[in-house]
């Protein structure tokens, strides 16, 4: 098994959007955050031999770091088709050898009906923008009715929230830890090239 060390330069090839939505808050997980979580997974043995479902796949960061280690399977899932173009160029250029599989769909009503132990792992949009509040809810939503376990990267200061979430949708919160999420320019109203967000990253178990 790759160290996470390892992972984390295996990922640094798997590109970002070409043409990000500001209303979808479209950013590219880092390479070294989405490695930290997906050894984390594995070392939780909540990867080896399990169904991986990404929600909001983007251009397939944390689909393909599972990859990368034993699932049975993965499945990115999205809602804009641009990035499932360039999650399928990045799975040629990781080369894994895991059945990965690129999905269109609204992650907040999938057509999925996994009958496998799930794991899902996901980057949900954390609702920054206007009208966009609480965007993270529906992901969760979906994840308790699909997952036995689930990761998922939240804003700072979101542990009441999920905690709170989980406990009225039959979960357990398990884990928590903090992150920082490096946020490159990518629209007109970013006022700096880069910029470090603090995150936290919550293990939900769901029964």
């Amino acid at each position: 098994m790759a160290t996470k060390s390892e992972l984390t330069q295996q990922l640094g090839v798997v590109v970002g959007f070409d043409d990000p939505r500001a209303d979808l808050e479209q950013y590219r997980t880092p390479p070294e955050l989405a490695a930290h979580l997906v050894h984390t997974a594995d070392l939780q043995d909540d990867i080896d031999g399990r169904l991986v479902l990404d929600l909001g796949c983007g251009t397939g960061m944390l689909a393909l770091g599972s990859a990368l280690r034993a699932p049975a399977r993965v499945v990115g899932l999205d809602i804009d088709p641009g990035p499932l173009g360039l999650a399928r160029e990045n799975e040629r250029r990781v080369a894994s050898t895991a059945e990965v599989s690129w999905v269109r769909g609204d992650a907040t009503q999938p057509s999925l009906n996994p009958q496998a132990d799930t794991t899902v792992l996901m980057n949900p949009p954390f609702g920054a923008q206007d009208g966009n509040e609480h965007a993270d809810r529906g992901f969760l939503e979906s994840t308790s009715d699909l997952a036995d376990v689930s990761y998922s990267i939240h804003n700072a200061g979101s542990s009441g929230f999920i905690e709170s979430f989980a406990g009225e949708h039959g979960g357990e919160l398990t884990h928590a830890f903090q992150a920082q999420f490096e946020l490159p320019r990518a629209f007109d109203f970013h006022t700096t090239d880069t910029r470090e967000i603090e995150v936290e990253v919550f293990r939900i178990e769901w029964n």
